[in-house]
């Protein structure tokens, strides 16, 4: 019967050593599809950052932007995006509060330089950007800027407190780890996509497989019941809510994954 199967990209779909594509992890999932099985990228990257390599491995669809556009067959079948005025509003509460932050869409990213980057991941972000020749956007308050969803650093606790006073009414905040978070609009996750796309192909929840490394792939590990932690998993608290820990990515992973539970 055909099965579905969910990755992460950083950490999952990729060596947690040197960010490649694994070879074997490409073929893996050639010969799951071959075999009838269905085969999605699950991120929180929106879709213009899903780059070419990644796309090169061959999918049947993407979840992009933590559940908020969605691919399948080659089409776009769900997109949420948030207003100019809300995107104003949050540009407001990111400079009084002082914090970094980076706002993406399917389109494009882009960073607020009213002022300079503070946080060196930030700053890292923001060169590893230029170096893939993005086009970023600078004048924010254009009526045509908008966003899907945003991620912030920040150096003090009360910096984000106080920006939570104004983005809570929209966003979830899902923690990065250290002073680095991400936001999504309310009600959306990679396990809403997953729901979207298991209804989209008449698929029942049985049929679901997903496969993370990290705390922000909680959502889709625990929505489904075939969850699988990569063994370079961070935290190691991730292996104690999983069905499955299979090897780290840099070591066959996610082939010894998919061979476990019978896609290849």
């Amino acid at each position: 019967m055909r099965k579905i199967a969910f990755f992460d990209l950083d950490g999952t779909l990729t060596s947690e050593i040197d960010g490649s594509v694994p070879g074997d992890a490409a073929a893996a999932i050639a010969r799951a599809r071959e075999n009838g099985h269905l085969m999605f990228i699950n991120t929180g990257r929106c879709f213009q950052n899903v780059e070419p390599c990644f796309r090169s491995v061959g999918w049947d669809g993407y979840v992009c932007g933590c559940g908020t556009n969605i691919y399948c067959d080659g089409r776009d079948v769900l997109y949420v995006s948030q207003t100019h005025a809300t995107i104003m509003r949050i540009l407001e509460a990111a400079r009084q509060t002082d914090v970094d932050i980076l706002f993406e869409s399917r389109a494009q990213v882009a960073f607020d330089l009213s002022r300079p980057l503070h946080h060196p991941g930030a700053v890292r972000q923001y060169q590893a950007f230029v170096d893939r020749h993005y086009h970023m956007p600078e004048n924010l308050e254009s009526q045509d800027f908008f966003s899907d969803k945003f991620v912030i650093w920040y150096q003090e606790e009360s910096q984000l407190a106080a920006f939570r006073q104004v983005s809570d009414q929209w966003f979830d905040c899902i923690d990065r780890g250290g002073t680095f978070r991400e936001f999504v609009p309310r009600g959306y996750s990679k396990a809403t996509g997953i729901r979207f796309v298991l209804e989209h192909y008449g698929l029942s929840l049985e049929d679901a497989h997903a496969l993370g490394d990290s705390n922000n792939d909680l959502p889709m590990l625990s929505y489904v019941p075939h969850s699988i932690a990569m063994g370079n998993a961070s935290p190691a608290s991730l292996f104690d809510q999983v069905e499955y820990v299979t090897a780290p990515s840099s070591q066959g992973g996610v082939r010894q994954a998919l061979a476990h539970y019978g896609f290849i």
